[in-house]
């Protein structure tokens, strides 16, 4: 008689507490196990098991503090962690369980971290974001409309005066946001320090001709004692943002920069994202990204376009949309229901390969609580890059306006003339 296998980390009937349970959403593709062994093994490899029986784990209370597989359907599965398995406030901690070995096993022959649902007992002792969509509103004096910004293109390489003149030309023109790309940090030809002074004080100057908040997005990103300095000099020089590359810098650095509690807004880049999610049956979605800046409390963030020079779903980027910037989350097949309580929501960010034209689609599908970053879109514009900010202003008005960019542009001639270039 073949004895029966036990999967002692199964629950089927267990019911996770909002309060005190972690859960995460893992797709998993078995290696010549069934299902069920395949789960049993993800959970007990991050949590309190191993692959093999040790006297410690035999105790009561390590058993109490399994992880719970308490949902399989087809190559869903869901499990619940106990809030005692971590350092509450530890974001790197709590990823090197849930997102740690288990991306190694054997067992399987993929596996993909879905979604999490944070329990109020690590959801309170959050931060979340200072400001989120309410406050950056506020902060800039933008009721309803998208935010427009740009990136300083190209990217690397231009002297600091050039820098700042182009982030000029862009406010002037109707950008309200200006940002640092990802890679820009402290070069030889265009130094953190004199950047952020120069192109602030052409942010103060388009200020008082435009009458509009105009705001700077400078990088800060750099090992993390060197950018708690660069975000002091950005906060000291009057600066409304700071920007971060949050997967290169760190979860542990992002959390230093938001507990030093600036009275500046932050700014999530997700460089290097696609690596942890780019396949779809293998790494860590960019909802689970999504969900630990937003824990940690960044501003806004990267969600994708669905459309650009990017890859990815506008189905998806809809849910991602959703789950930064509602306060209560409704479950999708996909997705778990979070309510984030006192946890602020974030202002989603779309850029990537992105010109007027875009504006349309992109307002459709994510909505007006939203910052549309044009680099080559306004840099890239055969106008220039003033008069391609303003055909980018004029995009956002006209479907504010309820227009057709094509009706629009017949009394626009810089929104026409943008269209013409890319059709």
């Amino acid at each position: 008689m073949v004895k029966k296998e036990k999967f002692e980390f199964i629950d089927l009937k267990y019911k996770p507490s909002a309060r005190n349970d972690l859960v995460c959403l893992f797709r998993i593709i078995p290696n010549r196990i069934s299902i069920k062994k395949a789960a049993n093994t993800v959970a007990l490899e991050s949590s309190t098991g191993t692959w093999t029986e040790v006297a410690g784990g035999k105790k009561d209370y390590v058993k109490k503090l399994r992880a719970k597989v308490f949902s399989i359907h087809g190559n869903l599965i869901k499990v619940a962690y106990a809030s005692e398995l971590f350092e509450l406030d530890n974001v790197p901690n709590i990823l090197s369980s849930i997102a740690g070995n288990i991306f190694g096993m054997k067992a399987v022959k993929s596996i993909r971290l879905e979604d999490v649902s944070f329990p109020n007992k690590i959801l309170k002792v959050f931060k979340g974001p200072k400001y989120g969509i309410k406050g950056v509103r506020k902060m800039m004096k933008i009721k309803k409309r998208p935010l427009i910004g740009t990136i300083i293109k190209p990217k690397i390489g231009l002297k600091t005066k050039d820098h700042a003149e182009s982030a000029y030309e862009s406010w002037i023109g109707g950008c309200d946001i200006v940002k640092d790309d990802e890679n820009l940090a402290s070069q030889k030809f265009n130094k953190f320090e004199e950047r952020i002074a120069r192109t602030l004080e052409k942010a103060h100057q388009a200020e008082e001709e435009t009458g509009e908040k105009k705001a700077y997005l400078v990088n800060v990103t750099a090992e993390t004692k060197e950018m708690m300095k660069r975000a002091q000099l950005a906060e000291d020089l009057g600066s409304k943002y700071i920007m971060v590359d949050i997967l290169t810098a760190g979860w542990a650095a992002v959390q230093t920069l938001r507990e030093a509690n600036f009275k500046m807004a932050i700014h999530a880049h997700r460089a290097m994202h696609a690596a942890f999610d780019r396949m779809p049956q293998h790494g860590i979605s960019m909802m689970v990204i999504a969900d630990f800046a937003r824990l940690i409390g960044v501003d806004q963030i990267h969600v994708g376009t669905g459309i650009g020079k990017l890859e990815g779903d506008i189905d998806d980027i809809e849910e991602i949309n959703e789950d930064i910037s509602l306060q209560k989350v409704k479950a999708t097949k996909q997705r778990l229901t979070q309510n984030w309580g006192k946890i602020k929501p974030v202002m989603p960010v779309s850029s990537g390969g992105l010109h007027p034209g875009h504006i349309p689609f992109l307002i459709k599908h994510l909505g007006k609580d939203l910052i549309v970053q044009m680099g080559g879109g306004i840099h890239g514009n055969k106008l220039g890059t003033m008069l391609g900010a303003i055909a980018a202003r004029q995009a956002i008005d006209a479907v504010m306006k309820k227009q057709s960019l094509k009706q629009y542009a017949k009394t626009h001639e810089e929104l026409r003339l943008t269209l013409k270039q890319w059709r």
